[in-house]
């Protein structure tokens, strides 16, 4: 039994011992510190103990939470034990980061601190989340439920500045006076406080503003120099320079109208020279080249113009207004160019439009200068017949006439159209109007006259007493003038009339003639000619015997027949035989009788006639026989004898031979060659 007590009063002893160490331990121990117990019997003894794991975990972070870089939490749990049951775990959200158990055996039993650690990178998306740090103690493998512990840390993540931008109103560049504004922002979490200064030579920062703009007024030139706006947060910050140059305040010095101006030759130009920001400037105008000005130069106050009126060839130069102030000099140009596009084209052509027949139209530009960029176009309607670019030298300073020539042969069709000549001088470089002109003539074709023709009523020939209407028609454009003639004798014509139809009345024989129609327009003249015949009735005929009307046997006779001055008339010489006439060839109305014989003698008629009536006249011939002589023997009697005796038998040889033919029903002159005569 002592050696039993002694047992209990050990245990009792040990327990002590640990409450001793470790005073973070409540121990309670039943029974209380002494027992008595009978050998053999079961005994039961208790300890327990609270407070073991009395702190909630520790959550450290090794810095700010910085976006994108790296930080490490650790989660401590202070004054475990027994810390082989500890279970560490850490959480961001509801994402399990790590989880660690501690297992090992410890033979010193005390109260340890005991971590976990973690290392991760922030990002945008872990604003707001928390961080739990939860610890597990598992002291009795008998009980249902662990004890645990949690500590919850809300993420505070920063973003370093970064992004600083300056803007600066109105520029960078300003004059002694001017005042400036600038503007400073910066991107980060927190939002970066800002800090303007000013670096100083030495490269230091002189503070001058904690206010996102800074305002710098009356600015002097010492005031330039290099100004640093600067983000700041607690977790860094960004800087952004800005240079700022103040000038000495200048005068500024304008030119009208511009740099460049485009003047007409012969128009007035004045160019003026403007100051502003000088109170007494003074002012000279110059050539570039250093030419006479050619002009009137006149200044007052802040200004000065020069004037050049009339604007000529010596006045193409570029001009410089140099002005002074104080011991300052500013210079400004203008560039004076000149042109000269004066008039519209001309139209000229090189005689009247006629249709079929060639014409050369010319295209005038006069005066133009200058002529090395001038287009010229020649348009009939809308269709484009020519067209001309001037690419010459025009190094020669001078007003020039420019043409563009086509020959062409105009039609009938062209009449009515539009003939444009267009020109262009088209200068881009140079502002002036216009650019082109125009002119424009209608076409007018005109047409020769032609197919003349003359009608006449009732007929060309007539009687005398009558009317006779000739009537003349001509084609041509324009409309022909008709003119009626009488061509004379000598070749001349006698003008008559101006009206289509000529009319002669009551018609005499002189009418009779040729008579000339003409249509005449400006472009020609086409001729028709007819001939009129006025008849009249035969009259004061004449027939006469010469040399007498009453000869000897033997005479020679000339009977002659004439009707006045009647033209075209018929005239028949007849002499009456028997019951009739025989008509005698006669020439131009006379017939010759040679060596007149007794049957001569007789009635000679004479008959005129033409289309409007005739005229009979006759006379009587007579024959007388010369006296009778015995030895008188005539050398054509005996011609006429030897021709008798040969004569008789050869008419009856015919007689025979025709009365044979009429038997047979033909003859053949080679039979009647065998004939026995």
């Amino acid at each position: 039994m002592p050696r039993k007590m002694v047992v209990i009063f050990g245990a009792s002893n040990v327990l002590w011992m640990v409450f001793a160490v470790s005073q973070a331990f409540k121990i309670d121990i039943f029974p209380e510190s002494k027992i008595i117990a009978q050998i053999g019997d079961s005994i039961s003894l208790t300890c327990s103990t609270t407070g073991s794991f009395s702190k909630d975990p520790e959550i450290h972070l090794s810095g700010p939470l910085e976006v994108g870089k790296p930080v490490t939490v650790t989660c401590l749990v202070p004054d475990v034990y027994p810390f082989e049951r500890l279970e560490i775990e850490l959480l961001k959200g509801n994402r399990s980061l790590k989880t660690q158990n501690f297992l090992e055996v410890s033979e010193m039993k005390s109260q340890e601190t005991k971590s976990l650690e973690v290392t991760f990178t922030p990002i945008d998306e872990d604003i707001g989340k928390a961080l739990v740090c939860q610890a597990t103690l598992h002291i009795n493998e008998i009980d249902s439920q662990p004890q645990v512990r949690e500590t919850t840390k809300k993420l505070q993540v920063y973003i370093s500045p970064k992004d600083t931008v300056i803007s600066v109103n109105p520029s960078t560049s300003l004059q002694e006076g001017d005042s400036v504004t600038m503007t400073c922002t910066s991107e980060g979490l927190p939002a970066p406080q800002i800090f303007w200064s000013k670096k100083l030579d030495s490269g230091n920062l002189q503070l001058l503003s904690e206010n996102a703009t800074l305002t710098l007024i009356a600015m002097r030139m010492e005031d330039s120099g290099i100004y640093v706006c600067e983000g700041v947060n607690p977790v860094g910050k960004d800087r952004k320079e800005v240079k700022l140059i103040v000038q000495e305040k200048m005068f500024t010095v304008e030119i009208s109208p511009g740099s460049e101006i485009a003047a007409q030759i012969g128009d007035s130009v004045v160019l003026t020279c403007d100051v502003t920001g000088c109170e007494s400037p003074s002012f000279s105008w110059r050539t570039q080249i250093d030419s006479p000005l050619n002009g009137k130069v006149r200044s007052e106050g802040s200004k000065s113009t020069l004037t050049l009126s009339p604007v000529r060839f010596e006045n193409e130069h570029f001009y410089l207004c140099t002005v002074t102030c104080g011991h300052k000099k500013l210079e400004k140009g203008i560039h004076v160019e000149l042109y000269s596009f004066l008039r519209d084209p001309e139209i000229e052509m090189s005689g009247l439009l006629v249709s079929g027949n060639p014409v050369t139209v010319s295209c005038k530009v006069p005066d133009v200068y200058p002529f090395d960029r001038l287009e010229i176009e020649l348009l009939k309607g809308e269709s484009i017949m020519k067209n001309k670019i001037f690419l010459e030298d025009v190094s020669k300073k001078s007003l020039e006439t420019k043409s563009l020539e086509m020959t062409f042969i105009p039609t009938t069709e062209d009449t009515g159209k539009v003939l444009v000549c267009l020109a262009k001088l088209p200068i881009d470089e140079m502002e002036f109007e216009p650019k082109q002109r125009q002119s424009t003539q209608i076409l007018y074709v005109n047409v020769a006259p032609g197919d003349t023709t003359i009608s006449v009523s009732p007929s060309s020939i007539l009687e005398e007493g009558r009317s006779v209407n000739m009537t003349c028609s001509s084609d041509g454009l324009p409309a022909p003038k008709i003119l009626w003639s009488r061509l004379l004798s000598n070749g001349d014509l006698q003008p008559l009339s101006e009206n289509t139809t000529l009319t002669l009345t009551s018609t005499k024989m002189e009418d009779s003639g040729i008579y000339v129609c003409e249509g005449i327009n400006q472009v020609g003249i086409s001729r028709k000619e007819v001939e009129l015949i006025i008849q009249v009735a035969p009259k004061d005929i004449r027939l006469t015997a010469f040399p007498s009307e009453s000869v000897k046997e033997g005479d020679t006779v000339i009977i002659s027949c004439t009707c006045g001055n009647v033209p075209q008339t018929l005239i028949i010489l007849k002499k009456k035989a028997g019951s009739g006439y025989i008509v005698l060839k006669s020439t131009d109305g006379a017939y010759t009788i040679h060596r007149a014989q007794l049957e001569d003698a007789g009635v000679y008629e004479c008959e005129s006639k033409n289309e409007v009536g005739l005229q009979l006249r006759s006379i009587t011939l007579d024959v007388k026989g010369r006296e009778s002589n015995k030895h008188y023997f005539s050398p054509e009697l005996l011609v006429l004898y030897c021709a008798s005796s040969l004569i008789i038998p050869a008419i009856g040889m015919i007689i025979y031979f025709a009365r044979k033919a009429n038997m047979k029903g033909s003859y053949s002159l080679v039979e009647a060659q065998k004939s026995k005569v």
